[in-house]
């Protein structure tokens, strides 16, 4: 009876059930793994990484074009909702509360289920590339296309160009980490990704490739141009089969640009030039200011209360704003009242041109309000929207000044490529976007222009982009320029030398012999009780009193040691430390922490092997 009752007891109705799902799970995602290294292993031994580049560079093409494609789609079927029911004869109080909805739902989506700070992509991108040898994490792959699409359809004033950018880019990084590819091929591929999803937002293949040499800085290379042009025409061909081959924003050239417009298309350029300094600073000023509130709600109401009463006084600075951009191209100055509680004033021309200056102004805050307030965009879709108004209100106020002929449509064009060219400092991807945007070319001279000069006029007060000024001021930025670049992959860290024998300040001359002994080098640092650096010992400083034994009881550390000419704390970009070598020609400097204690010692010839090796690395081609 017992043995029976045993039994029935340890039948598996009793006790715990086994997890079989758990194991079929493992199983499946070992399977995987194993499966994954195999093909990994196989294109190690059978393709060269050149021609696998080739390959996955296209591949990324083409997936960050359909990201584009659907992010695209998301915007327009949300915005075409919500704008259904609303009026174009009068204000709309529904301004007041989309926005706001908007902004809510994507910083709710971005705490609850991403989880991760995914604002300012291409800022996220240049530091991926800069300090995180080009890895992008995976949920980047989707995350900034939802988020973004929720925060413009719902009238969020950014654009798509940033958040497909950083999709785009993670596509590239996750596929290249994938097949175990090095540092450097990774930053190819992710510069592949933004170009493809430039390409498809925009149908403009040579404005992505562009972006990826102005704005996120990667060196043009043999092999890093055919991959990067791969994918540039891969995202853009697949916007032409889904979209069809129209431009962007249609633009016909009713005027032909004459060569007595050449001066006034110069002034438009020192004028965008300015404008952009202005969105620049004025943007930089929000984010302190938003920086600064601790409480995410405080950010969320905030900045939600700023971009909902801004877009109920000012309608167009809903979403994107290509509609307003388009109204423009197209001559109907009018309609940028529509919708709004000024639309009675549509046929007043100074009115008009107020309203435009003030979109001008208010533009950069709206942009700023919808990132600082929890939503998700870039600054792309505001430079051009802003660069369209502040060409068309220089034509069309000089016209009503002065009595002049100034095609405002052409002006309005040329301002798009002459903002973008100061906010992003990429001259030559704003030329071409905006030609390829547009189907522009005849006004190619006029665009290289007004572009060139807007650059070089904001060239004179901000040395960086809108993007790259955040890295620069931590001294985390890659640039052009090779020597700066390769500085800036070293760091402190990676150069420390630590087999310096250390003294202390009472340590008498003879026990300081003992160590000289025992050492190798001709420095020894001097620490006192709580490892905190006071100064060094020089061999060649001490050499005329270490053979004399009457001093060696009465003399101690501290009465023969020195301080250096400078110290270098850990934390320091190594441009910094390289300017202290040249400003106090030493050949070894002490490193400390941020509390002072002794950490080791660099020297310049570290320096310069270790700048050699990454240099070549960097370089290879």
């Amino acid at each position: 009876m017992n043995e029976t009752t045993t039994t029935s007891s340890s039948t598996p109705n009793s006790g715990p059930m086994p997890d079989t799902d758990g194991r079929i799970q493992g199983g499946i995602a070992d399977a995987w793994r194993q499966g994954l290294l195999a093909i990994v292993l196989w294109r190690e031994k059978h393709i060269k990484e050149r021609t696998f580049v080739i390959f996955l560079s296209l591949l990324v093409g083409i997936l960050g074009g359909v990201a584009a494609l659907i992010l695209r789609s998301l915007i327009y079927y949300i915005s075409s909702f919500l704008t259904q029911f609303l009026s174009v004869t009068r204000g709309n109080w529904l301004y007041l509360l989309y926005p706001m909805a908007g902004i809510l739902i994507a910083s709710l989506f971005v705490r609850y289920v991403v989880r991760d700070n995914i604002s300012h992509g291409v800022t996220k991108v240049l530091y991926a590339i800069s300090q995180n040898k080009s890895r992008l994490k995976r949920h980047n792959m989707w995350s900034s296309l939802v988020a973004s699409s929720i925060t413009i359809g719902f009238g969020g004033s950014v654009g798509a160009e940033g958040p497909i950018v950083f999709t785009g880019s993670a596509i590239g990084s996750n596929l290249g980490r994938v097949f175990r590819l090095s540092p450097r091929i990774l930053m190819i591929l992710v510069g592949c990704g933004a170009a493809a999803g430039i390409a498809g937002i925009f149908k403009a293949p040579i404005a992505g490739l562009l972006f990826t040499i102005e704005v996120l800085m990667i060196d043009l290379t043999t092999v890093s141009v055919m991959p990067l042009l791969l994918s540039s025409v891969a995202g853009a061909t697949i916007a032409y089969i889904f979209t069809g081959y129209e431009a962007e924003f249609f633009f016909a050239q009713s005027e032909p640009f004459v060569a007595q417009r050449i001066p006034y298309a110069a002034l438009l350029g020192a004028f965008c030039g300015l404008v952009s300094l202005y969105f620049t600073r004025s943007m930089n000023m929000m984010e302190n200011i938003f920086s600064r509130l601790a409480s995410p709600w405080k950010k969320l109401i905030l900045g939600g209360s700023i971009l909902a009463l801004l877009i109920f006084i000012f309608p167009p600075l809903y979403g994107e704003g290509y509609t307003s951009i388009i109204e423009l191209l197209s001559g109907n100055v009018s309609s940028i009242v529509d919708g709004s509680i000024f639309y009675s004033e549509g046929g007043n021309v100074w009115f008009l041109l107020s309203f435009i200056a003030c979109l001008i102004v208010t533009k950069s805050f709206a942009t700023s309000a919808t990132n600082g307030g929890g939503g998700v965009g870039g600054t792309f879709a505001p430079s051009l929207y802003v660069g369209c108004m502040a060409g068309f209100f220089f034509a069309f106020l000089l016209n009503n000044l002065f009595g002049l002929d100034l095609s405002v449509k052409n002006f309005a064009l040329m301002g798009m490529a002459g903002v973008m060219a100061g906010v992003m400092h990429a001259p030559l991807m704003a030329i071409f976007l905006t030609a390829e945007l547009t189907g522009g070319y005849e006004l190619f001279l006029p665009l290289l222009i007004v572009a060139g000069l807007s650059y070089i006029t904001i060239k004179v007060f901000e040395p960086y982009s809108i993007y790259a000024m955040r890295l620069a001021q931590r001294g985390e930025l890659l640039t052009h320029h090779k020597d700066k670049a390769v500085l800036t992959l070293l760091k402190v860290n990676n150069v420390i030398e630590t087999d310096f024998l250390s003294v202390t300040p009472d340590m008498d001359l003879r026990s300081m012999v003992s160590v000289i002994s025992r050492s190798n080098r001709n420095l020894f640092p001097v620490i006192d009780a709580d490892g905190k650096f006071v100064g060094v010992v020089m061999l060649d400083e001490i050499r005329n009193i270490m053979f004399r034994p009457d001093l060696y009881r009465r003399m101690h550390v501290s009465q023969f040691m020195s301080m250096p000419p400078g110290k270098i704390e850990e934390a320091d970009p190594m441009e910094k430390v390289m300017k202290l070598f040249d400003d106090t020609g030493a050949w070894n400097l002490p490193v400390v922490d941020a509390e002072g204690r002794y950490l080791g010692f660099v020297s310049k010839s570290k320096i310069f092997n270790s700048y050699r090796r990454v240099l070549r690395h960097y370089s290879e081609d």
